[in-house]
């Protein structure tokens, strides 16, 4: 029997055709929670709800991108219309940047990842919390970075979003405290996962940051990431909020 209380829950998780997102979506259906998969991959969240449901879950999938307000509608409503409401969201979504130094960032990429990276997990509270502040309860577990806590782990525009990421994190954990909405965040450190980094050649950041690498320790699993998400949204974690958790073998420790 579970011990999570998220039987039966309703829960949304973005970026949950693959890697973390992927792994979370399949934790939180085996605790019997009902699962919205979101992602910008059409086949790749098409696949994990196949998986969910023949494992005996319940799950369905919405695809776009997460940055545009549309999409991030079409999400909540979604996860009301098919599960009745929305207890917890998982902003898990994201993009690397190409590890570059402020002098060496674009317009583009600097836009681009913010966008995604920060101004999306806005956007999806913000669509959900009606429904959570109606219901009087709700979990919202954000996927910050070893990068919102330091500046060595990542170029200018990843740092400044998931530096972003925890201080979203920290001013939903107090504005709605006091009307049942838990807020945390897990902060990965090195994970096996397909996301790549474009890194340029001989940029500066990239050559800079080479030198910081060797603390990174032994990756985690996909799987290890999802656990610490799930627990934080679950009812064990009930008294936990406005964490920045890391989930890095010890390297914010280093």
């Amino acid at each position: 029997m579970t011990t999570t209380g998220l039987a039966g829950r309703s829960v949304i998780v973005t970026g949950a055709g693959s890697g973390i997102g992927r792994a979370t979506a399949l934790a939180f259906a085996a605790e019997g929670a009902r699962v919205v998969v979101a992602d910008l991959n059409p086949e790749g969240a098409a696949a994990v709800v196949a998986e969910i449901e023949a494992a005996g879950g319940t799950a369905v999938s919405v695809t776009g991108d997460l940055s545009e307000q549309s999409v991030v509608d079409r999400v909540a409503a979604t996860a009301v219309e098919r599960f009745g409401g929305v207890d917890v969201l998982v902003n898990n979504a994201g993009i690397m940047d190409r590890m570059s130094a402020v002098a060496e960032v674009s317009d583009a990429e600097w836009e681009r990842v913010i966008r995604v990276n920060l101004t999306a997990p806005f956007l999806l509270a913000r669509a959900v919390l009606p429904h959570m502040l109606a219901a009087g309860r709700g979990a919202i577990v954000n996927t910050a970075s070893e990068a919102s806590l330091r500046g060595s782990a990542a170029g200018a525009a990843y740092t400044a979003s998931k530096h972003g990421v925890a201080g979203l994190t920290k001013s939903l954990a107090v504005m709605y405290r006091d009307q049942g909405i838990r807020t945390n965040a897990i902060a990965p450190g090195g994970t096996k996962t397909a996301i790549t980094v474009d890194a340029e050649a001989g940029a500066h950041g990239p050559a800079t940051l080479g030198a910081y690498m060797g603390n990174v320790g032994r990756p985690a699993e996909a799987a290890e990431q999802a656990a610490a998400i799930v627990f934080l949204a679950s009812d064990a974690a009930s008294n936990i909020n406005g964490v920045i958790l890391p989930v890095d073998n010890g390297w914010a420790a280093v």
